[in-house]
């Protein structure tokens, strides 16, 4: 199952869609949907890199309209981003103590980008501030990713692709360490 929904999302990329459903997913995962675009990003970057940054610049902004939507959810529609932060494991008060101690901070953490983004709407954080952050951090993120697989693409791709279920162990250890550290840090 593993190899066939890396082949789908590998001939994805190469498709004439691949920018336009990068795009979708980047804006999507900034309200509700629980995949990070990165998934997306790495195979449309590998499937030409000579359009790397400009793939990441796609990202970046799309992410970011995708958490400005998060945003006024948390802002204009408080009890249903209370709502949205109550099924995937959040709380509005444990949120609001985290803004307490870390302020914008919170955005560059390893939490998922729709959850900081909702939050920073039931927070008020300010627009400008939540928008910045989420500039430099999620356009930093996207950026180096893409540049680095431009530069070692080949070698990259080659390596997951023998190595495909190593790799995608490696991602969810990973992934669950974080939330481990973030759950006991607090």
């Amino acid at each position: 199952m593993l190899r066939r929904t890396y082949d789908w999302v590998m001939g994805l990329a190469a498709s004439r869609h691949a920018v336009r459903a990068l795009a979708l997913i980047a804006f999507a995962e900034g309200v509700f949907f629980p995949i990070p675009p990165d998934v997306l990003l790495m195979p449309v970057v590998l499937a030409d890199r000579s359009k790397a940054l400009r793939y990441a610049a796609i990202t970046t902004v799309c992410s970011i309209l995708g958490g400005s939507t998060g945003y006024a959810v948390g802002y204009f529609l408080q009890p249903v981003g209370r709502w949205i932060l109550s099924i995937t494991g959040g709380s509005y008060e444990s949120f609001q103590a985290w803004y307490a101690q870390w302020g914008a901070l919170l955005i560059a953490v390893p939490i998922p980008y729709k959850i900081t983004a909702i939050a920073s709407g039931l927070a008020h954080l300010n627009i400008w501030v939540f928008l910045g952050v989420s500039l430099l951090v999620r356009g930093l993120r996207f950026s180096l990713e893409a540049l680095l697989l431009k530069v070692y693409g080949e070698p990259i791709r080659a390596f997951v692709e023998r190595r495909l279920a190593l790799v995608a162990s490696a991602a969810a250890v990973a992934i669950v360490g974080l939330v481990m550290l973030l759950k006991f840090a607090h």
